[in-house]
């Protein structure tokens, strides 16, 4: 028989999941079974966290300790990016490669920015750096930044034509 697991043992799990819905047990199982926890339930608290996410993928932290599990967000550049889109959500089963031609402002891309610092998801030393890292992702995502190409907007910082505040 194994040992018995250590109660003030802490594991942690990252998992990918759809904002708002409970995940297949199937999936979790084999994450969450050798941990003594149900799937089921777990699954549950996950929807219950992303209700605000509804329809985006979002990455999620799982803090185990003594069978108890604990849900946290991990925000990352793309998910932001497409919640501060605000479009109506979407059924990802009918609806496949959709193109998001939305249009966020500035402030939203600094906000955003400011965001992932805090969450130590940025390898850029400066906010100006991190901004550009949004802007990058707001031109994979396929929407514009006030109602220009990302690209512009990226060039004209670099160029110091827009200045981005330091805090």
């Amino acid at each position: 028989m194994p040992p018995k697991a250590d109660p003030n043992e802490i594991k942690i799990l990252v998992l990918r999941t759809t904002g708002g819905e409970v995940g297949s047990s199937a999936t979790l199982a084999p994450k969450l079974g050798p941990l003594g926890l149900s799937p089921k339930k777990v699954g549950e608290d996950i929807a219950k966290a992303t209700g605000a996410w509804k329809g985006l993928k979002v990455t999620v932290k799982l803090t185990i300790q003594n069978r108890q599990a604990a849900v946290e967000l991990v925000p990352s550049a793309s998910t932001l990016v497409l919640k501060a889109l605000a479009e109506p959500p979407r059924d990802r089963k009918k609806e496949k490669n959709i193109k998001h031609s939305g249009n966020i402002t500035l402030k939203q891309v600094i906000d955003i920015a400011k965001t992932m610092r805090e969450a130590n998801k940025s390898y850029a030393r400066e906010l100006e750096g991190t901004v550009k890292e949004i802007l990058g992702t707001a031109f994979s995502v396929g929407c514009t930044v006030d109602g220009e190409s990302p690209k512009d907007i990226s060039d004209k910082i670099a160029e110091g034509e827009i200045e981005i505040p330091e805090n």
